[in-house]
Formats: C-alpha cells, structure tokens, sequence
C-alpha cells in the first residue's frame, strides 16, 4: 500500500506517468462494477492484472542534466568554449588575441587582430592567418605539452615589422587536464616595431654622426690650433679662419638636424598618418618660406594648380618634405632661372591620386646617378653639395616620408633640360575632403 501511495503522490516521478494510467483504467473497471456495466469477477480480474503492471511498470529514465558552462572540446568539432564571458574576455584583452582550439582553429579574436594581422575567421586554421612556421610550430607543441611558449619573428612586407607571439595553452573545462591535455590556446602578439626601430636609430645615428662630422671638426680643430699658433697676431688671417670655423659649425648643425629628423621618421614609419591635409595650402606654405632663396639665387618659383587637393598625411613632414624638393631645385637647377610646382588629380574618381611635380630647368642629372640618389650621404658632385651647404640627407629624407604616407617618388632627368621629382599620394575623393586648414 504505501508503495501504491508513493506512485500516486508521485515521490517515485521516474515512475510516476505509466503508473497514473493504469489505474485510471483500474478506476474505470471499478465504475463499471458499481453501475452493473460489467461481470464483477472479470472486472476484478483486470483490476487486479493493471495494479500489478502499475507497481512493477520500468521506471523511465531520469532527464538529461544540464551542460555545463565549457562542453568538453572534442577534436572533430568546433569547441565548445565559444562562451560570451570568454569572448568578451578575448575582446577586452589590450593586444591582439586570438582563442584557438588545440588542433589550431580559430574559435574567436579581437577587433585589434584586423588591424594588426588581418581579418580572422572563426572556423578557419591559423595558418590562413598567419604564415609564420614558427608561430604555428608554437602552437602546435603548447597544445600537445601544456608549457606556455614565446616567439619572435619579422615581416619584411609591405613595411618592415618585428613583432612577438605569446602562446598559452588554457584548462577552461574542469576534465581537461584529465585528458591529458588542453582544450584551449591563447595566442596574443606584441609589436616590437618601435622598440626595435629605437635601437637602429641609436645605431645609425652613432654611425653617421661619427662619419660625417668627423671631417668639419678635423677643421675645426686645424683652424683653432693656426689662431692659437702662427696667426695669433694675423688680424685679416683670424678674421678668414674664423668665417671658415663659423661655417662648418653651421653645417654640423645642420648635419645634427637632417640626423635627427631621419630618426624620427624612420622611427613612425610603419604608422600611416590618417589626418586629413589640404597639399595647395602646404606648397604655398614653402612658396613663400623659400621665396627669399629663391630672389638671392634669381629664380622664379611658379606655383600651378588645377583644383583643390587633400590627403591624409602629416602636415609637418610634408612640408619638410617639399621644401627639400624646392630647395633642392633652387641650388642645383638654378641656371634655368625658372622652378615649377605642379598640383594635379590622376586615377578615377572613386581612387585619385594627387601628383606634385617639381620641376627645375637646370643641367640635370646623369642616368647612372638616379637610382642612388636616395641614399644617405650620396652626391653627384661632392664639391657643389658642401658649397651650397648640402648634408647629403635631404632626398633620403624625402624618401622616407614618401614612404611613410605610402607614396611614390619618381625622379625623371635629361642633361641639359632639367629634372623632375613627383610625388604620388593617394588622394582623398570629394566627399571625405575636410575643410582647408589655414597654413601660417
């Protein structure tokens, strides 16, 4: 009896549904007896036949419990651990991070890996997003050992990039480290750029700094022995010493500066510039600078443009970068009396490119000279370039920035006729152009 209540009051719930409808039908034949509907012996028979069923009926199996937060990662399935605190924790990481499954698919990544990397995809293997052996190497073993790991490689393109992978194999399922294993890598990557750019400039500028002033300080140091010696009581001899000595400080400060704005640029190279510009601002901005220069030397600067340009750049470096352009157009191409700058449109609309051409009308250059004209401390003619008080750094300089806005720079010379620097940048269309910022 107390096992019949039981299944009625339902404390046996596995057994509680089959239990139920069997004595309803025991219920029924008992309804029949009383109305005299039925043989009472063979009612009592059924009844008796459907309590024995309901007390041994099979319970039925319990309902399945609930999954736990991280399903157990299985090789031939995409993990499990693509939780919402798990991705949010990914996405709030500082460094571009990546969540792998242990075969080395991608479960989820940050928005910063886009920037840096490349756009990931859950579902795909690293290796169609980073192609570096020794990264995927890395991930491979931490997977299989459990031992966290740390990688350092480069990238040569577009621009040179050193950057650090840190690779973390992650227990998120209680029964993972039973298996013998993780269910989960972590791999995040540091950019080493700067800090790797900061210890070339150290190098290069060490380097340049003690080649190229060691020949004005030997003068110096003549110089300054001869007025401390013979020409102490020299008046007209000092006073040419020392016009001589005030020129080579004035070309070691110049020296020092072209150095340093060399690093500096070269340090930021791999950081495009995203600030909206407006480049006929910035040439009439030099126009007027080097106007000066330009009435010593009796030459004209023509200024042409077609319609206003923008771009995104760096307002300072580009200036720095066409005045370089001009001046160096006014010192060696001043025998045609005559520069000109050119601002024009060339592409579709949708993808312009601004074009700046500067043009001088002097000797020209010789073909054999053209590919190093970029080089640091190369010049046609070494004699000229000290006498006009060149450093041998400006082209170099303009190369660098042209890089740095991912630019080109093109350089066209004929003997005689002239030679022509252009400078593409990609040009914003009409509808992203900012308001013309006024250039002081």
């Amino acid at each position: 009896m107390k096992r019949l209540l039981s299944l009625l009051t339902g404390e046996q719930a596995g057994r509680r549904a089959p239990a139920l409808g069997l004595f309803a039908l025991a219920l029924l034949c008992a309804l029949g007896i009383g109305l005299e509907l039925m043989n009472p012996v063979l009612a009592l028979a059924m009844g008796a036949v459907l309590v024995a069923l309901a007390v041994f009926a099979p319970a039925a199996p319990p309902p399945p419990a609930s999954p736990p937060v991280f399903e157990p990662l299985l090789p031939a399935e995409v993990p499990a651990v693509r939780d919402r605190r798990v991705e949010a924790l990914v996405a709030a990481l500082p460094e571009p991070a990546l969540l792998l499954t242990p075969e080395g698919e991608i479960v989820t990544a940050n928005a910063r890996v886009a920037l840096a990397i490349g756009p990931a995809r859950p579902g795909d293997p690293l290796s169609f997003l980073v192609r570096v052996p020794e990264v995927l190497d890395a991930v491979r073993a931490a997977a299989k050992d459990g031992l966290p790991r740390r990688v350092e490689f480069a990238e040569r393109v577009p621009l040179d990039r050193w950057l650090e992978a840190h690779v973390v194999p992650l227990h998120l399922e209680p029964l993972a480290e039973a298996r013998g294993g993780p269910d989960a890598v972590l791999l995040t990557f540091r950019d080493l750029t700067q800090q790797r750019r900061v210890e070339q400039m150290r190098a290069d500028f060490v380097a340049n700094a003690s080649h190229e002033l060691r020949t004005p300080l030997a003068s110096l140091s003549g110089f300054i022995e001869t007025l401390q010696g013979p020409a102490r009581n020299d008046p007209p001899a000092r006073e040419r010493f020392l016009a001589i000595m005030a020129a080579q400080a004035r070309r070691m400060s110049r020296l020092i500066d072209d150095l340093l704005s060399l690093s500096r640029i070269e340090l930021n190279a791999h950081v495009r510039p995203e600030t909206p510009v407006e480049l006929g601002a910035i040439l009439a901005h030099v126009r007027d600078t080097l106007s000066p220069l330009a009435k010593d030397r009796g030459v004209a600067i023509e200024l042409a443009q077609e319609a206003p340009v923008s771009v995104r750049g760096d307002r300072d470096e580009l200036i720095r970068l066409f005045e370089n352009l001009v001046e160096n157009a006014l010192k060696y191409g001043a025998d045609g009396k005559k520069v000109t700058v050119s601002l024009a449109l060339e592409g579709p609309a949708a993808a312009p490119s601004a074009v700046v051409a500067v043009r001088d009308y002097g000797p020209g250059i010789p073909a054999e000279d053209l590919p190093r004209l970029t080089e640091r401390f190369y010049r046609v003619d070494v004699a000229a370039s000290r006498e006009q008080g060149g450093t041998g750094l400006g082209l170099a300089i303009v190369k660098h920035i042209v890089v740095r806005h991912r630019g080109r720079l093109s350089i066209d010379s004929v003997p005689g006729e002239g030679s022509i620097f252009a400078v593409r940048l990609d040009a914003l269309p009409e509808k992203e152009k900012s308001e013309e910022f006024p250039v002081a």
